[in-house]
């Protein structure tokens, strides 16, 4: 799960797909010079079951047809990770 393709490969995907910040407010341009610093205690917590995912936030956006629509927006490293578990 934690290879060196599997990371670059989950960290390109969310590149890709961008999106807005969650919770913590970090954007998917600083996702890349975070995980430099901090991916070796990341791995090491995800390895031993010691990694939590932070609360979504939530979002309103209106529907086409008039009421809203409630979306949830992770965490870039959230995001980063469910598509390495992909």
């Amino acid at each position: 799960m934690l290879s060196g393709k599997k990371v670059e490969t989950a960290l390109r995907e969310v590149e890709t797909n961008k999106g807005a910040p969650g919770v913590d407010g970090m954007s998917v341009k600083e996702l890349r010079p975070y995980l430099r610093i901090n991916w070796t205690r990341l791995k090491e917590d995800l390895l031993e079951g010691k990694y939590r995912p932070k609360p979504v936030r939530r979002v309103s956006k209106p529907k086409p047809d008039g009421g809203p629509r409630e979306l949830g927006v992770p965490t870039a490293v959230d995001r980063f990770i469910q598509q390495m578990i992909l």
